[in-house]
């Protein structure tokens, strides 16, 4: 008797080219999930599938208390289901959905920085040894040398969602904030260069041990009870105690720098900036991490026309394109007020 030939599974659907209307099957990552009751007191299921290219709600509505038990946040689950749009926003109705047993390739669901990590890494080191001081500059290399923590640093994300939340996304963010410290100080040259820019590399150093990553973005057990910025000053002060004669003061600085990068006790800021360096790091800090998160925002945005869908973090509509599209822009140095040219032209 012949054996039925085996079928291929159809090529997997990127979240991020899902259409209303369009049949969903396929293997994604369970981002969260969370239990939901009707108007009339039936339950349903609601949670966040993902790949490497974005994440979109999903419902159950039947059954949903059996299926919940089947799978956890972080698992990897295959779906059926429809795509719909709901408010604006694109999700998928489930028809189907089962745990997936097994290796599934990482591949599909991690999202790495743009550039390529040894290029960044090179760019970072660059950077560095424009330290002068030599405690810090000591410092530094102590960091910079140590094998395993700089394995965890190159593949850290930055963040568990809103910006640079990928492979690679701590280094892109630390080494765009240490090029902006330069930048900073060249403007403003009472500002400490070395100082700022050695607090720059290792201001987010304490997510190495804050974040894990799997096949998705997750706390560690330190991070909820610690957090970044208090396990990064602790990292840095066990650095700090393998060098001999560091400047108590410049120690001092430094990590009131990391503990006050946040710049608000809200913001999750042990300490609020005391001095220049401080408020200059907490300001560029949070100019690299909204720039990005917004820029991936946008970018995921399904909204047609000029305006992305509802911001629940900033609590606002955001403009992403052209209000006018077919409007033509005036040549540089044109006046289109004055078709003949200016009154001053010779």
């Amino acid at each position: 008797m012949a054996t039925p030939p085996r079928q291929e599974e159809a090529p997997h659907l990127w979240l991020k080219d899902i259409r209303e209307n369009q049949r969903v099957r396929g293997r994604y990552l369970v981002k969260d999930k969370r239990m939901g009751t009707t108007r009339r007191g039936d339950p349903f299921l609601i949670i966040t599938l993902a790949d490497r290219t974005g994440a979109v709600a999903a419902k159950v509505w039947e059954g949903a208390d059996k299926l919940s038990s089947l799978f956890a946040e972080g698992d990897v689950v295959k779906v059926d289901g429809l795509a719909g749009a709901y408010r604006g926003q694109m999700e998928i109705t489930l028809s189907g959905l089962e745990a997936v047993k097994g290796d599934v390739d990482p591949g599909l669901f991690l999202e790495s920085a743009p550039r390529e990590i040894s290029e960044m890494m090179a760019s970072l080191r660059e950077t560095l040894e424009g330290v002068k001081n030599v405690h810090l500059k000591a410092l530094s290399r102590r960091f910079l040398g140590d094998q395993a923590l700089m394995a965890r640093f190159k593949r850290a994300p930055a963040a568990k969602n809103f910006h640079h939340s990928y492979v690679g996304g701590l280094l892109e963010h630390t080494l765009s904030v240490c090029q902006m410290a330069v930048r900073v100080t060249d403007h403003y040259p009472r500002l400490d260069r070395d100082l700022l820019l050695t607090a720059a590399f290792l201001h987010d150093i304490g997510k190495t041990q804050e974040l894990t990553m799997d096949s998705n973005i997750a706390y560690t057990d330190e991070g909820r009870l610690i957090g970044h910025v208090v396990l990064g000053a602790e990292m840095v002060d066990r650095k700090l105690g393998e060098l001999k004669a560091f400047p108590q003061e410049l120690a001092l600085r430094l990590k009131h720098l990391i503990l006050s990068h946040h710049g608000q006790y809200e913001f999750g800021s042990p300490k609020r900036p005391k001095f220049l360096e401080a408020f200059a790091l907490h300001l560029i800090d949070d100019l690299d991490a909204k720039i990005n998160g917004l820029s991936r925002f946008f970018g995921q945005d399904r909204q047609e026309g000029p305006w992305t869908d509802f911001n629940r973090l900033f609590e606002r509509y955001l403009l992403k394109g052209e209000l006018f599209p077919g409007e033509q822009a005036a040549e540089p140095g044109a006046d289109p007020d004055d078709p003949q040219g200016s009154l001053f032209s010779s």
